[in-house]
């Protein structure tokens, strides 16, 4: 679908190339896979669900992956699969979702470490409700007193992203507002460009992101 001048963001207008990428974390029911694929629409960039990826790869959804490998193993194919997106096959343009347990792996953060990292927070009891009326399978929700710890485990190394937007309250169009103003910033005070790209990969416009 094309997008014409005037549903596009003025970021990309004014500063086309400066941001080539931007990843989305949080925890999961943050809301990654709902502002991902709007804001990867009002820049006119394309939108890429890690989870979506590894279920490609393997041939198999994340909740089975889970099961037959447990988090350890599922961790190890969920770094290889962000490798593989940063070294081999990133589009040049854009917006990436994380599963919420992404950013969580120092070896992750390490690969993103160069890349605009944008942290959707929300409170945990915000988080829960939202989890239970999405009807997506999360193998690691568990009941309310085991998700809100996870949370906390987890809160920290959310908090080292770029930025941090607090979602409560807001809907997707305000969200990228601010995200937008947030890559404006970054590119123009940086200057820095994405690493080029050998290749290209489809655009996944649907995805979990926020299953773990």
């Amino acid at each position: 679908m094309s997008i014409s001048a005037k549903n596009i963001s003025p970021f990309v207008l004014v500063d086309a190339m400066a941001v080539r990428a931007v990843f989305l974390v949080g925890f999961m029911a943050s809301g990654k896979s709902t502002v991902g694929p709007e804001l990867a629409r009002r820049l006119g960039w394309d939108f890429v669900d890690l989870d979506a990826q590894i279920e490609s790869r393997e041939q198999k959804t994340v909740p089975v992956i889970f099961r037959e490998r447990g988090e350890a193993g599922f961790r190890l194919t969920e770094t290889a699969a962000l490798r593989d997106l940063l070294t081999n096959s990133l589009q040049r343009n854009c917006v990436i979702a994380l599963g919420g347990g992404a950013f969580a792996q120092p070896v992750n953060r390490e690969l993103l470490r160069e890349w605009p990292s944008i942290f959707l927070e929300a409170p945990a009891s915000e988080l829960w409700q939202r989890s239970l009326t999405d009807g997506i399978e999360r193998p690691l929700r568990g009941d309310p007193d085991q998700f809100a710890k996870l949370y906390a485990e987890r809160l920290p190394f959310y908090r080292q992203a770029m930025v941090t937007i607090v979602t409560s309250g807001k809907d997707p169009a305000s969200l990228c507002i601010e995200i937008e103003r947030s890559l404006q910033s970054w590119g123009h005070l940086s200057g820095k460009t994405a690493p080029p790209s050998s290749s290209q990969i489809s655009p996944d416009h649907s995805g979990t992101g926020e299953l773990q």
